[in-house]
C-alpha cells in the first residue's frame, strides 16, 4: 500500500464542480485584480478567524511582513519568535533590519515557553510574534497583558492554524494582528499562494489594505511604502468555494489524529507527552516509556495540519522515515535546522546549543500523513508499520543482550 503525505486530488474531487463554477465566474467578469469575490472572501472569512476586519494578501509570508510594516518595525527593534518555524517568520524580521530574538519552545506543544518569552522582553521588544506551529495554538495568556501594558505589539502566525482555538476562541483575534497561509498544503489551501491578515483594530485593517498596494491611496498618490502583494480574484473565488467545507474537514482531522494516538498508544510505540516534559537537551530529561512522543493539546483546539510524531532518540527518527519509505508511507521532517541555526541569520549571534528545546525538535520529529481524505484503513497501514519497525528494534537489541552474554559480541584482542 502508499499512503502519500498529502493527497489534494481527493479533496478537489469531491468539489470540482464548485470550484469550476468560481473559476468561470471570474473568467466572465474579468476582474483578476481586486475583483469582488476578494472583498466577499474577506467579509465571510473574518468572523471565522475571530477577528472583525480581514485583509487578504499574497501570501502567509507577505502577512507577516505587512503586519511588521504596519508597526513600523525596523533598525534597532527586537522582535521575539520562535526559533522551530517556518523560515518566513524570522526572514519577515531580517529584510526589515530589526533582529529576531529567539525563545525557547515547550516540547508539549513545540511552541513558545511563555516563561521564555518573558525572560527575552526587554526595552528594545517592539513585538511579539508567536507562532500557533503545526496547528496547535501558542500558550500566550501568561505574558499576553504584559505585552498590552507595556504597548508591545502582537502579531499572531497563524500560517498553519486556521480554525484552531485558544481558551475557546480563534487564533487570529487575540493579538493586534493574525496572519494566516492559504498555500495548498494549508488546511484551507489555496491553488498557488495566497495569504491573509486579520484584526480587530479598523484603522489597522485600513494601512493594511494601503501597504498591499504600493502604499497609495487614492491610486498613484503614495502616503505610505508598500509593496504589491494582492491576493488574485481567481485565488479568493477558489477559496470562498472551499470554505463551507473547512469546518468538516477540520473535524475529520482531529479524527484521524484520535485514531492515530489510538493504534500507537495501544501498540505501547508512542504516548503523550507529560507536561512539563523535556525541559532539557539531552534525553535525560525525557520521562521513559513508549520511543515515541504526541503532541498534548492543553486548553487549545489543534486542527492538525501537520500530525508529528518525536523520537525520544533522534537517531530513531531518520531511522524509522526510511522504513515508513520502503512501506510506501510518505513523511516529512518540518524542520531539520532551527532558524537560530540557519547561515543566513549567522549575524544575529546565534550558536548551536542556545535553544536546546528547539534544537532536540528539529533533530526528533517527523510528519506522518493526515489530510482529511485518509482512510481508516490507510492510518492502520502507517500505525502498523511503525509498530513494526519498533517490534523490529526491540528484536534487534534482545539478539544484541544475548550475543553479549554467550560472549559471541565480546571484542577480541590479537594475539601478540
Amino acid at each position: 500500500m502508499n499512503v502519500p503525505l498529502l493527497d489534494l486530488g481527493r479533496q478537489h474531487q469531491a468539489i470540482e464542480t464548485e470550484l469550476r463554477e468560481a473559476f468561470n465566474t471570474v473568467l466572465r467578469h474579468g476582474k483578476f485584480v481586486l475583483g469582488p469575490e476578494v472583498a466577499e472572501f474577506e467579509r465571510e472569512i473574518a468572523p471565522f478567524c475571530g477577528a472583525k476586519h480581514a485583509v487578504s494578501c499574497a501570501s502567509g509570508s507577505d502577512a507577516l511582513l505587512l503586519a511588521l510594516m504596519a508597526f513600523d518595525v525596523g533598525p534597532g527593534d527586537e522582535v521575539i519568535t520562535s526559533p522551530y518555524s517556518f523560515f518566513a517568520t524570522a526572514s519577515c524580521i531580517a529584510r526589515l533590519g530589526a533582529k529576531a530574538v529567539f525563545a525557547d519552545i515547550s516540547l508539549e506543544s513545540y511552541n513558545l515557553d511563555p516563561d521564555e518569552v518573558r525572560k527575552k522582553i526587554t526595552p528594545r521588544t517592539k513585538a511579539i510574534l508567536p507562532v500557533h506551529l503545526y496547528g496547535q495554538a501558542a500558550e500566550m495568556a501568561p505574558w499576553l497583558e504584559e505585552a498590552k501594558r507595556r504597548g508591545i505589539r502582537v502579531i499572531e502566525d497563524a500560517a498553519q492554524a486556521i480554525g484552531a482555538h485558544y481558551r475557546g476562541k480563534p487564533v487570529g483575534g487575540f493579538g493586534d494582528v493574525g496572519c494566516f497561509s492559504f498555500f495548498p498544503s494549508k488546511n484551507l489551501g489555496g491553488f498557488g499562494d495566497g495569504g491573509l491578515m486579520t484584526t480587530n483594530d479598523e484603522d489597522l485593517a485600513g494601512k493594511l489594505r494601503i501597504l498591499r498596494v504600493h502604499g497609495a491611496e487614492p491610486k498613484y498618490y503614495h502616503g505610505l511604502l508598500g509593496i504589491n502583494s494582492r491576493l488574485d480574484t481567481i485565488q479568493a473565488a477558489l477559496l470562498r468555494a472551499k470554505l463551507p467545507r473547512l469546518e468538516g474537514w477540520a473535524r475529520a482531522r482531529a479524527r484521524n489524529a484520535a485514531l492515530y494516538a489510538k493504534l500507537l498508544t495501544e501498540a505501547g510505540v508512542a504516548r503523550f507527552a507529560a507536561e512539563g516534559e523535556g525541559e532539557g537537551a539531552d534525553a535525560s530529561s525525557e520521562k521513559g516509556g513508549a520511543p515515541f512522543i504526541l503532541p498534548a493539546a492543553r486548553q487549545s483546539r489543534h486542527v492538525y495540519n501537520q500530525f508529528i510524531l518525536r523520537a525520544r532518540a533522534p537517531a530513531m527518527r531518520d531511522r524509522l522515515r526510511d522504513h515508513l519509505r520502503e512501506s510506501g508511507v510518505g513523511t516529512e521532517i518540518y524542520y531539520p535546522v532551527p532558524l537560530h541555526l540557519q547561515e543566513c541569520f549567522a549575524g544575529w549571534g546565534y550558536r548551536a546549543g542556545d535553544l536546546p528545546r528547539a534544537e532536540r525538535a528539529a533533530a526528533s520529529t517527523l510528519a506522518l500523513p493526515i489530510f482529511p481524505e485518509l482512510t481508516e484503513t490507510e492510518i492502520a497501514y502507517v500505525a502498523q508499520a511503525i509498530a513494526e519497525f519498533c517490534e523490529g528494534r526491540s528484536r534487534a537489541r534482545a539478539g544484541s543482550r544475548r550475543g553479549r552474554s554467550d560472549g559471541r559480541g565480546e571484542s577480541r584482542r590479537p594475539q601478540s
